[in-house]
């Protein structure tokens, strides 16, 4: 199988690759277009700030060639939130792939409360969550209530292609799908056991 990575400025893609070669796949790290188009899957992870990661994408014409893949697509954290319509991260438009708007955590105002015997919400978000509410092939075989690993300050609103839910301070997209696209907030490739299921989920799509 022919599986690409997509390169760009925004990082994580070495536990990706350790992933992958954990399940006995290998996968080629590119920016170049037509090794992109050939591929069979591509995944688009990021971990960063999302108006430079599209500037990055935009100066290279790859937001448009990401728009038009027809074979499945799988984004993870950033890469999710930018094949969202909008991200309220430095007003970013983004890849517009999904309708969901990427909005930042505002934790409540008790939380910030000293005399609050609430424990503080911190943001970003870092840690194990579970995810619920799964409504895909990409999640066959989990069952609900997986715990995930997260790290993100902004998040996916609900909408018509929320897959996976997930609540910290609010309920939000956990997993979005469209068409050939995929995408998952947490990092499946540091989620032991249930992310290893969802990224071969994926690769047997």
């Amino acid at each position: 199988m022919n599986l690409v990575i997509i390169k760009y400025n925004a990082g994580n893609i070495r536990s990706v690759l350790f992933a992958l070669e954990r399940i006995g796949m290998n996968a080629l790290v590119t920016d170049d277009p037509e090794q992109i188009l050939r591929a069979d899957k591509v995944i688009f992870p990021g971990v960063g700030e999302a108006s430079s990661a599209m500037q990055y994408l935009r100066e290279r014409q790859l937001d448009t060639l990401i728009a038009g893949l027809k074979q499945p697509v799988l984004g993870i954290c950033l890469g999710l939130q930018l094949m969202c319509r909008f991200s309220e991260e430095n007003d970013t438009n983004c890849l517009g792939i999904f309708d969901e708007v990427v909005k930042k955590f505002e934790p409540p105002v008790k939380n910030w409360k000293l005399n609050s015997s609430e424990p503080r919400i911190k943001v970003p978000q870092i840690g194990w969550n579970s995810i619920y509410g799964l409504e895909s092939e990409l999640f066959k075989g989990l069952p609900e209530n997986s715990f995930c690993y997260f790290v993100h300050g902004y998040f996916a609103s609900l909408g018509a292609h929320t897959i996976a839910r997930a609540d910290y301070i609010q309920p939000y997209s956990a997993g979005l799908h469209r068409d050939n696209f995929f995408g998952v907030q947490f990092h499946p490739e540091k989620s032991s056991l249930i992310g290893e299921k969802i990224i071969k989920n994926f690769i047997a799509l």
